[in-house]
């Protein structure tokens, strides 16, 4: 058996252990990672360095043998994987945190003491889902469990498909119509031993090819007939739905603040191109419109990074509303990080298509990033969970909410451990990261230009909220139309914006003198208000230099880009 805990610390420990990224040598470094893209396998010294590492114990609750405590510690560590290779991350894989948090969320005593064993003995689980003529419409699941007669087990017939792992997995957490009727009631969990299947009644050995994280293992299954015990549902039967809306909370906290990884990685490839390129008699990085690029990215780097870290934090201070923060992370970080990507990819010209090379990795994470998004809960799914909630926070918060308690940005303030029982079906109207916009009591003045930014953003959730309240009921139901969903788009950047205020206002005390710079909350600020349609021009010069000098001191100090400065493997 694995040990749970064979080496002590966190994501600093675990860069190091995964060495320097741009050695040669380095059976886990950048040039590993290229071929066995190519290979479309799953990097093999990476997943024998997370089995060393003992990765497996970061999705077990700590009260069940594994480090499992807070979400963001499971954000950030995820997010040092990712920064190595994504295939990796989600391919090693995040999928047991996936099925794991389905069974944190509702699976009994015996149930979570199994998947626990599994895992911290080095086991994989699956999360059985998705069906490809259903994708993520959960409740149209073709997939059934039928109860016997005699109530001594049930009998599984129908497919799952586009599922991680599921070809390697020793269980699954298997979503399966238990009733005929179409409501939610008729979904329940079921945990399923996949190593005790018969070979005629389950067939998984089938995968489908994808661009982006070619080495995960995406694959399918056939049931027939299995026959599975009657203590196999996950919960009362029938609750699938209610678990999912839980437990997918926090991986829709976890996922965007993993994808900032990545989107580091993208960043310092091409800052480092825009450094060494010549052009014109000067460094690329010396154009204007390149430099601009350059500091653009970053900024959403570290907007998305305010987000996602208020996202998984709000899990432990405001779970009462994170139905909400989460999907809107879910869906406004991925979005404003594949821009970046995009652009980042036109400065790198003809050097984004390069496989191999010193700027090879670029092209390899530029397919990734999107593939990530899809790997669960996409943005469709997460504006469908927003914006039915949109008129009842217009009336209910927006403009009077009281402001969010600090600890839920001060990145050095303590959490307690996750408690996936206190998270709420709905936010019930509450939304107090918004009341940032609005009232900025709850910590310092915000500098003379980010302020008047800040005035234009509240001006916009004062008009959100009326277009909210005046939305007929047809427009914020499954049915709404394109008027609906873009409502739900800009109370997402909206979320955003305030989580950056959030962040700087409450990190003032801090130890990096960077958080406390106005120039980066002006700036991220004032993309985001660029995005709403607001023309804020472009970045003084003087915040420009500012933000390019701390991006360049970065890149040559081998540290990372979001808020936390990662530290960097050394060469």
């Amino acid at each position: 058996m694995t040990d749970p805990n064979p080496v002590p610390g966190g994501p600093d420990v675990l860069e190091r252990a995964l060495g320097d990224a741009h050695d040669p040598d380095n059976p886990l470094g950048y040039e590993a990672v290229l071929a066995a893209d190519e290979r479309a396998e799953i990097l093999p010294a990476g997943e024998a360095a997370l089995d060393a590492y003992g990765f497996n114990a970061e999705y077990v609750p700590r009260r069940l043998g594994g480090r499992l405590g807070r979400i963001d510690r499971l954000m950030r560590m995820m997010r040092t994987v990712s920064r190595r290779d994504p295939t990796l991350a989600l391919g090693h894989g995040f999928t047991n945190y996936i099925s794991g948090s389905a069974m944190w969320t509702a699976g009994s005593d015996v149930q979570q003491k199994r998947m626990a064993g599994i895992l911290l003995s080095g086991g994989k689980t699956a999360a059985g889902y998705n069906e490809l003529p259903h994708g993520n419409d959960f409740t149209r699941t073709d997939l059934t469990a039928t109860p016997s007669a005699d109530g001594s087990h049930y009998r599984i017939n129908g497919r799952k498909q586009i599922v991680n792992n599921l070809g390697r997995a020793d269980a699954v957490v298997l979503l399966a119509r238990t009733g005929a009727g179409p409501g939610n009631r008729s979904h329940s969990h079921l945990w399923v031993d996949l190593t005790q299947a018969p070979a005629d009644r389950l067939r998984r050995d089938y995968r489908f090819p994808t661009v982006g994280l070619r080495g995960c293992l995406i694959g399918g299954a056939d049931f027939t007939d299995l026959e599975v015990p009657a203590d196999a549902p996950v919960g009362p039967v029938g609750s699938a739905m209610e678990t999912v809306l839980r437990a997918f909370q926090t991986t829709r906290a976890v996922l965007p603040g993993m994808m900032v990884g990545t989107a580091d990685t993208q960043l310092r490839t091409v800052t480092r191109f825009a450094l060494d390129r010549a052009l014109y008699g000067r460094s690329v990085a010396d154009l204007p419109h390149a430099r601009a690029t350059l500091v653009g990215a970053f900024l959403d780097l570290l907007a998305g990074d305010c987000m996602a870290t208020v996202a998984c934090r709000a899990l432990h201070v405001l779970p009462g509303q994170t139905s909400v923060i989460t999907a809107v992370n879910k869906y406004v970080v991925p979005k404003v990080l594949h821009r970046s990507s995009q652009t980042l990819g036109t400065l790198l010209g003809a050097n984004s298509y390069w496989r191999d090379g010193r700027y090879g990795i670029f092209q390899k994470f530029y397919r990734d990033l999107p593939a990530i998004t899809f790997a669960h809960a996409n943005a469709a799914v997460c504006q469908a969970t927003t914006l039915p909630q949109l008129p009842r926070l217009a009336a209910t918060s927006w403009g009077t909410a009281d402001a969010p308690p600090a600890a839920l940005f001060d990145l050095s303030a303590p959490l307690d451990d996750i408690d996936y029982q206190a998270l709420e079906l709905t936010s019930r109207g509450a939304d107090q990261l918004t009341a940032l916009l609005h009232d900025h009591a709850g910590g310092p003045a915000l500098p003379p230009a980010a302020a008047r930014i800040a005035a234009l953003l509240r001006a916009d959730l004062d008009d959100l909220g009326g277009r909210c309240r005046r939305l007929p009921p047809s427009e914020h139901s499954v049915v709404a139309g394109r008027s609906g969903f873009a409502l739900a788009e800009r109370y997402a950047q909206l979320s955003m914006a305030a989580a950056c205020i959030g962040v700087w206002q409450h990190n003032q005390n801090g130890v990096d003198p960077f958080l406390r710079d106005d120039a980066w909350l002006t700036g991220a600020l004032a993309r985001v208000a660029a995005r709403l349609g607001h023309d804020v021009g472009a970045l003084p010069d003087a915040v420009e230099q500012r933000l390019f000098a701390e991006l360049t001191a970065r890149e040559e100090d081998r540290a990372g880009f979001d808020l936390d400065r990662s530290r960097l493997a050394p060469a």
